[in-house]
């Protein structure tokens, strides 16, 4: 066996906002990797747009380090549980996991869920208390959690002895003490070279390379991202590339990269240990494995956890179809689909007995808004039905999945969220007061009966709360849940929207348009207070008459309409309702867009 003392590789995990990327920005910047005078934009690891908009890590990536001669390979990760796939295969390419944990807000639901992964395949942790300098911060306290949650999740003696490093991402500097600030961040890059084990195993052995990500360039076409298991691999090298499907082939490999801070770096050979980037094969993915072809031995791949969330891809068949997107035919949403499941392997793509409606199944509502919101960026055009849960039939019963839910809310909102979230069939797990008047609450509560209620909870805590949610497991069915106490306000003709009709409407309840916005029949422009659908004239206009009176040509005051975000919109739809996406407009519509036609399909379903 042998053992690589030059070289660590590192995936850093943590929960949502708990400053992953800002941490890994500080290492590049202290390692040297930038000019002196480069200009570097903070969270430089976000690198698409999607992600710099939203503030948060959508796709894994790596980079690489030197310090003190040793080379630091870090895979900074997804906080967010939707993208947990993401997550579950970079693990295979690290040694050691450095848990990024918020000295404030201590364990949180995506903590829970990507350690238990690293522990189950045997990583050494290294904990990293984030955000020591913040106020209210509680080091001692955390510490104590991430040693439960430890306990909790059956790690084994090696693990449990981890070490804490307490830092400032944001400030750039790491200390072993957290009464003593440092001034910058050697002591984080002494304890990976010293506590994470470096990479061991047969150098001399025939080549096994582990593909866990996929990438794509203009150039060079697809490129295959994985971990030298075993051997050395040379630039040009013939070899062996096991699909999962049990088959072979003999490929060659056209060029070999390593990561050198944000770069890819062409180089010659890799060997044991080194993560590398190899182009030149066209039909490799993930989980396959490159072997040398007089030693074909096969690696096994982590198991993806099964998607929870699924709803309908359609193509477009509104009164406004095609006006606005580029790619629009069930031709193009097909291709689109089946080519993002070959690097989104938590995501699911099947056919329906429709040839315009495709199946997408996913590890939740962000997990499929996301890629709703990347095609209508690249120009597509469809429609989406409202996301349903996956059940299972489980010993003759059926099960549904469950979440685990995290609230932290001021005290005086703990009734409000307790009777909503009681509706919705939580079940109460835990609670505990902290520091400022604020209530921590644990909660197991139906996946379904959490859609649509981010909005309630904004409202019910004035927008003072804060919540988070993982998938917990599966549970028998908890019976009927009404997740939506509002109706649609529903547009009754085609045209464009009038400020008088928009006056008169405005009284029924709340408005999502402004005045001359193009709208058609059974478009969705408001919500309703009551339960029920109105059907509201919102192109009607003035009469003219020579009649006048006094006040009533006053000019007519709307309030300003709520502007609804993608998820919003997803999260507001009934079932018998869908949200048409362009590249210019997201839309809200019912199924059957006739009025005559809805009040047929009530009666026959009564």
């Amino acid at each position: 066996m042998s053992i690589r003392n030059d070289l660590r590789n590192i995936a850093i995990i943590a929960h949502v906002d708990h400053g992953k990327t800002t941490l890994v920005d500080q290492m590049l910047r202290q390692s040297g990797i930038f000019r002196a005078n480069e200009n570097v934009e903070e969270r430089v690891m976000d690198s698409n747009d999607l992600e710099r908009e939203r503030g948060i890590t959508i796709l894994s990536k790596p980079t690489a380090v030197m310090y003190n001669d040793i080379k630091i390979n870090i895979v900074d990760t997804p906080g967010h549980a939707d993208f947990g796939g993401e997550v579950e295969r970079i693990l295979q390419m690290v040694d050691g996991v450095v848990l990024l944990v918020d000295a404030f807000e201590g364990c949180m639901p995506q903590t829970r869920f990507v350690l238990k992964k690293a522990l189950g395949l045997g990583k050494k942790p290294l904990v990293v208390l984030n955000k020591i300098d913040r106020p209210g911060a509680r080091p001692e306290e955390v510490v104590d959690e991430v040693l439960d949650l430890f306990i909790e999740l059956g790690a084994d003696e090696d693990q449990l002895e981890f070490p804490v490093i307490y830092a400032s991402a944001r400030d750039g500097y790491a200390s072993d003490d957290y009464h003593e600030p440092g001034s910058d961040m050697k002591p984080l890059f002494e304890a990976i070279v010293n506590e994470i084990p470096a990479p061991e195993g047969e150098i001399d052995a025939g080549l096994q390379i582990l593909i866990s990500n996929i990438d794509a360039d203009n150039f060079v076409g697809r490129i295959g991202v994985g971990r030298v298991e075993r051997g050395t691999v040379k630039n040009g090298q013939s070899v062996t590339l096991c699909h999962t499907d049990g088959t072979t082939k003999v490929v060659r490999i056209g060029k070999l990269y390593q990561f050198e801070g944000l770069k890819r770096i062409e180089c010659d050979e890799a060997s044991l240990g080194d993560l590398v980037c190899i182009s030149g094969i066209q039909d490799i993915n993930i989980g396959e494995t490159l072997c040398s072809n007089d030693c074909i031995e096969p690696l096994p791949f982590v198991k993806i956890d099964e998607p929870t969330v699924t709803m309908n891809f359609m193509v477009n068949n509104s009164p406004f179809a095609g006006k606005e997107g580029k790619y629009v035919t069930s031709r193009n949403i097909r291709d689109r689909l089946f080519k993002e499941i070959e690097t989104n392997i938590a995501l699911r793509v099947e056919e329906t007995d429709s040839a315009d409606t495709f199946k997408v199944s996913g590890r939740g509502e962000l997990h499929l808004s996301i890629l709703i919101e990347t095609m209508r960026r690249q120009n597509y055009e469809f429609q989406v039905s409202r996301p349903q849960v996956i059940t299972k039939t489980i010993d003759g019963k059926l099960h549904e999945p469950i979440e685990f839910l995290i609230v932290e809310v001021p005290d005086s909102y703990v009734g409000a969220v307790m009777e909503k979230l009681g509706s919705r069939k939580a079940e109460l797990v835990n609670m505990g007061t902290r520091d400022g008047g604020v209530t921590h609450i644990e909660f197991k509560i139906p996946a379904r009966g959490l859609m649509g209620y981010r909005p309630e909870f904004l409202t019910d805590t004035n927008g003072n709360g804060i919540m988070n949610h993982v998938f917990d497991g599966y549970e028998p069915w908890k019976g009927e849940i009404v997740t939506r106490h509002q109706g649609s306000l529903i547009a009754f003709e085609t045209g464009d929207t009038v400020t008088y009709g928009l006056y008169a409407a405005q009284e029924r309840g709340r408005l999502f348009i402004g005045a001359g916005v193009p709208v058609y029949e059974g478009m969705i422009v408001g919500a309703s207070p009551k339960a029920e659908d109105i059907t509201v004239n919102v192109c009607k206009k003035k009469h003219i008459t020579n009649t006048r009176a006094s006040g009533s040509d006053d000019a007519l005051k709307l309030t300003p309409p709520t502007v609804m975000s993608l998820e919003q919109c997803l999260e507001f739809i009934a079932d018998d309702e869908l949200v048409e996406v362009t590249p210019k407009t997201i839309r809200m519509r019912k199924r059957i867009l006739s009025k005559e036609q809805r009040m047929k399909q009530a009666f026959r379903n009564k």
